[in-house]
């Protein structure tokens, strides 16, 4: 008789994960998909009113999540969460101060990267190491952007971070691939969220977007929450250093 292969699990019960950027957005909605296939999800955010309401919500219906006030640019910080090892890291915290390159200031440069590159570096490399002292696989994911891998007006500090954070990425895959720990990055097209919505009033933005997505419509949370539960899990254990565009076609012309 034939023995037919079978799909590898994406159940995450069992598991514990960190998600940052959590109380809204991208953030939570990755947060709510990791709590939904099984895990616990500890959400970790700056704005602790914000943060409350969410993961209260999450608690009401059903999802095992607690609440963790945290600045991701103070790395110390950052270190000691991690006392015990995450299953899954998901790093949601992001910034975009948008200008032209030749008037970009150097505040708004220091604090896109400190956030975008410098925090997330030092996430990664906090949860890789607890991992590796405690003997454990891992899955590292970050939100990247697909302007990691193009460019586009008033958007360098921006595309410089994110394209900073996958050569990251593919960097650190090499070194703990021995040890099981896989990381990658989900790269979003625009998503319509709270923050995005004034990008989509402007008609000229508008048309933009839109004229770069190939698929009918703009992306919306719930489009990158399969992504997060698939590069969480055992589904996709072969998987790392590499980027999951959720683009709608927009890298592809």
């Amino acid at each position: 008789m034939t023995s037919l292969p079978r799909t590898p699990s994406f159940d995450l019960t069992g598991r514990r994960a960190l998600v940052t950027g959590a109380s809204s957005g991208i953030g939570l909605g990755c947060a709510v998909a990791l709590a939904e296939a099984g895990a616990h999800v500890v959400c970790a955010a700056r704005r602790a009113d914000v943060l409350d309401k969410s993961v209260s919500a999450m608690r009401g219906a059903g999802f095992s999540a607690e609440a963790l006030v945290l600045d991701q640019t103070d790395t110390d910080a950052v270190g000691q969460v991690f006392s015990e090892p995450f299953d899954v890291v998901l790093n949601s915290a992001g910034l975009a101060r948008h200008s032209a390159a030749v008037d970009t200031d150097i505040a708004n440069f220091d604090a896109v990267m400190d956030v975008n590159v410098k925090a997330a570096y030092f996430l990664s490399s906090h949860a890789a190491r607890a991992l590796m002292a405690a003997g454990r696989p891992g899955s590292i994911i970050h939100i990247g952007s697909q302007m990691g891998h193009v460019g586009g007006p008033d958007r360098a500090v921006y595309c410089a971070s994110k394209h900073a954070v996958e050569g990251m990425v593919k960097a650190m895959a090499i070194e703990w691939g021995p040890a099981g720990i896989r990381i990658n990055t989900i790269c979003p097209t625009f998503i319509r969220t709270p923050l995005t919505e004034p990008t989509f009033q402007d008609l000229d933005q508008q048309a933009w977007i839109m004229g770069k997505i190939k698929l009918p419509r703009v992306g919306v949370v719930s489009d990158i929450m399969g992504a997060a539960v698939y590069l969480a899990s055992d589904a996709s254990a072969m998987v790392t250093g590499t980027a999951m565009k959720v683009d709608g076609g927009w890298t592809a012309g």
